[in-house]
């Protein structure tokens, strides 16, 4: 299942799931996922290469590209560097991993279901140090030159030294009673880490010291119970040159100026997987997975494409002129960036595509999908 949701309260989080059959696409009672509709292709997916790990398991495996080099792991504890289709190098890091490839090109980091943060080495795969951190991560860490920047499913953030894994520093805020399980990760800009959190907010946080630099509210919880009050920050925030811009669950989608923090616009929307945006278009995958383009400057609506409805979309990426997102059943959508239409279609196993589609050169992309296919296409 692309969305899960976790609570405190196990009763609790089966019935929202219950009650939301766009986080549960494969329910036996509700609507049924959409039909595949017919259009006449006026692109190309064009397979660029194709290579293989292990399985996700119940995780979410990102991988990680680097120049010419993708990263990937997979849930029995495979780690791979690939170039052109072959591993440069494949080890295995001992343990089940519960998250994907960080990497800056020197390290390749991972995390495993015992709660140790793994680091090897980018060029040959040697591992270069190990560290417990004593809590469950859910996404790829992020990799600077000088620190590694974990997050725990209880979204914490830990820094360890990127030079012997050495816990440099944890930042803490409080979280409310209910939230999504996030495999959402956080993004290193200049000297900060910010990273999406429950009950709608943005935060930057120093990577000198970790201590918390701003603050931003995307949404604000709204609703009676618990489950109404959920309002997370979804995906990872995109960082333009000038915008900052995320997307919350039963929320908002909002942008700030990136030099102040003051709010650009807002809108009412709800996503649980995130958004792409690019010089004009802001681009977000709804929790109808309708795909809808934003104007990037004013936020109004520029188009909705609802023919995908509950196949459970990935997040979407804007590569070149169109609008690429995965499915349930392995399909990669391609749209036209402009107007949302069909542009091309193409399979890349019959496992779901829920790890995000990560940007590859100038006009491709990588796909890891659940059986561990890793595709490189190229959209033309």
């Amino acid at each position: 299942m692309k969305r899960p949701f976790t609570a405190l309260a196990l009763a609790a989080s089966l019935a929202l799931l219950a009650g939301c059959s766009s986080l549960n696409p494969f329910a036996e009672s509700g609507p049924k996922p959409a039909k595949l509709p017919d259009f006449k292709a006026s692109a190309e997916l064009r397979p660029v290469w194709q290579a293989r790990i292990g399985k996700s398991g119940p995780y979410v495996f990102q991988p990680a590209v680097v120049g010419e080099d993708v990263y990937a792991a997979a849930h029995d504890g495979a780690v791979a560097r690939f170039k052109d289709g072959k591993a440069v190098w494949s080890v295995n890091a001992a343990k089940r991993l519960s998250a994907g490839v960080g990497s800056n090109g020197k390290l390749a980091v991972v995390a495993t279901t015992a709660g140790e943060v793994v680091a090897l080495d980018a060029a040959n795969g040697a591992e270069r140090w190990r560290a417990a951190i004593g809590a469950e991560v859910l996404a790829a860490p992020a990799v600077g030159d000088a620190i590694v920047v974990v997050r725990a499913s209880d979204s914490r953030l830990i820094g360890l030294d990127a030079t012997n894994g050495a816990r440099r520093w944890v930042f803490q805020r409080a979280t409310p009673p209910l939230s999504l399980r996030s495999f959402a990760g956080v993004t290193l800009e200049g000297p900060a880490a910010v990273a999406g959190y429950p009950g709608g907010k943005l935060v930057a946080v120093s990577l000198a010291n970790g201590g918390q630099l701003w603050e931003l509210t995307v949404a604000t919880p709204k609703g009676s119970t618990e489950l109404e009050r959920v309002a997370d920050v979804a995906g990872t925030p995109v960082i333009g040159r000038k915008e900052l811009c995320a997307v919350a669950f039963q929320g908002r989608a909002a942008c700030f100026d990136a030099t102040n923090g003051n709010a650009l616009w807002s809108r009412d929307f709800s996503s649980s997987v995130g958004m792409d945006r690019d010089s004009r278009f802001v681009v977000i995958t709804d929790d109808n997975d309708a795909v809808h383009a934003l104007d990037g400057t004013s936020g109004a609506n520029v188009w909705k494409q609802a023919a995908l409805q509950r196949r459970a979309l990935s997040r979407p990426l804007i590569v070149g002129d169109f609008v690429a997102v995965g499915d349930f059943e392995g399909y990669i959508h391609l749209l036209k960036r402009d107007d949302g239409s069909f542009a091309a279609r193409t399979r890349a196993d019959s496992s779901s595509v829920t790890a995000d589609p990560r940007r590859f050169g100038r006009d491709g992309f990588v796909v890891q999908t659940r059986d561990g296919g890793i595709h490189v296409y190229e959209a033309r």
